[in-house]
């Protein structure tokens, strides 16, 4: 579950912004939390969901890459040549162009809280620090830093393994790699202590960085390999009003890819066979017809390309559930209602589980589906800088229009329009 999320000095965040998922009190629709599952200690309700909304370029898929980084320095791998790491400082102030980003994540993981704070430049790793509050009291397990040119650790009372296998991890550990990845990649399986926050941010903690595009072409593959998965496709489909009744997915040899149909539009991959075809059927009144992937819609592609992580999403918890996913421009190509349907959907499956998305679609504002504390506006002020702020900071009643009031400026975050 996650908690909170901080960033600063990334992209368009230059100061410290913070999305929290930590419920207001006295808010109705008890439904939009879940309970903390913390482990002997008192902690307030989570929301299963955040959308954040904003103007054009005022950071929301900034928000999601920053969220995305954590994740993606846990998967880090050593590597003999040079690699640059996916942070890139605020541009617009000089005093920062040579400081590291950074990010903070608190989230609870097998009834532990942790707190992970990471700096880096596209360079190194400076500052790595994770924290756990077993029973809530807090516990440092270890504190990397770097000061001009040495590089020194700190290692908890607490942290398992003893002084001997510490050094080793510590001396496993590239400038560029996070040290909790490389210790639990260098310590057997009794160990579990390290073991289970990265678990949360390799697998538990999805940030979207891959297009629904890509997703579009991993389902086709698992339908060919898993065709029972087609089903679970098909009526996510027809519950949001797509006449879907069956699909399937094969790989083709070039001389059976003839009568494919076309890529309307994809002219640049008219001489390329394409390998692999998707059918979906459709049902009508006046009976069933076969169409080709490449003939549906945008909204169609997209909606079959995000049942992957939708259903890993919806699925009671495992080890290979994903517990917050966050996606960016929700809304892409979807009619309102099907989003509003989707969040209602996730809402009421009762999973501990938390949906962060970007979106222009202020139907849902309006749609009695989310908590005032649940809305979130990004904003960029005079100087460039993204500023993350909800709703619930404003005054106002839970059954106000939030939708009328949002376009009338009341909480900010509208673009502004310059006539000619």
């Amino acid at each position: 579950m996650l908690i909170e999320f901080s960033v600063s000095n990334f992209r368009s965040f230059r100061e410290r912004q913070t999305l929290s998922m930590v419920a207001a009190p006295r808010l109705r629709k008890k439904e939009n939390t879940l309970a903390a599952a913390t482990t002997g200690e008192t902690f307030p309700d989570l929301l299963r969901v955040a959308a954040i909304y904003g103007p054009n370029a005022a950071g929301k898929s900034n928000l999601v890459k920053a969220m995305a980084v954590l994740p993606i320095l846990a998967h880090w791998q050593p590597s003999a040549a040079p690699s640059r790491l996916p942070v890139s400082p605020f541009r617009f102030d000089p005093a920062l162009l040579d400081e590291p980003s950074r990010f903070e994540v608190h989230f609870i993981e097998k009834g532990v809280r942790y707190s992970m704070e990471v700096a880096a430049t596209r360079e190194r790793i400076v500052e790595e620090r994770l924290t756990s509050h077993p029973r809530g009291r807090p516990q440092l397990l270890y504190e990397r830093s770097r000061s001009k040119d040495a590089e020194s650790y700190r290692f908890g009372d607490e942290l398992e393994g003893g002084s001997d296998l510490h050094e080793t991890w510590r001396k496993a550990t590239a400038p560029d790699v996070l040290f909790l990845s490389r210790a639990v990649a260098n310590s057997n399986e009794e160990l579990q202590q390290l073991r289970h926050p990265l678990r949360w941010l390799t697998q538990r903690f999805d940030a979207m960085q891959v297009s629904l595009s890509n997703w579009q072409k991993s389902v086709q593959s698992l339908l060919e390999r898993h065709p029972s998965i087609a089903a679970n496709v098909a009526t996510l489909l027809r519950e949001v009003d797509v006449p879907v009744t069956g699909i399937r997915s094969e790989t083709l040899d070039a001389n059976d890819a003839s009568d494919v149909a076309p890529d309307i539009g994809a002219l640049t991959r008219v001489a390329t066979r394409p390998r692999r075809r998707t059918t979906l059927t459709h049902e009508t009144s006046l009976g069933t017809a076969d169409f080709d992937f490449s003939e549906e819609s945008e909204g169609t592609k997209n909606l079959i390309g995000f049942s992957l992580p939708w259903g890993l999403l919806q699925d009671a918890p495992s080890e290979h559930s994903t517990d917050v996913l966050v996606i960016d421009e929700f809304d892409s190509s979807l009619h309102p209602s099907i989003v509003a349907t989707l969040v209602r959907r996730h809402i009421d499956n009762g999973e501990p589980k938390q949906l962060i998305f970007t979106t222009h679609d202020t139907h849902l504002m309006d749609a009695k589906v989310l908590r005032r504390d649940q809305i979130w506006i990004v904003e960029r002020d005079a100087n460039g800088a993204s500023r993350l702020y909800s709703i619930h900071d404003f005054k106002g009643r839970s059954e106000e229009d939030i939708e009328k009031r949002y376009f009338e400026g009341r909480y900010r975050g509208l673009p502004v329009l310059r006539g000619r």
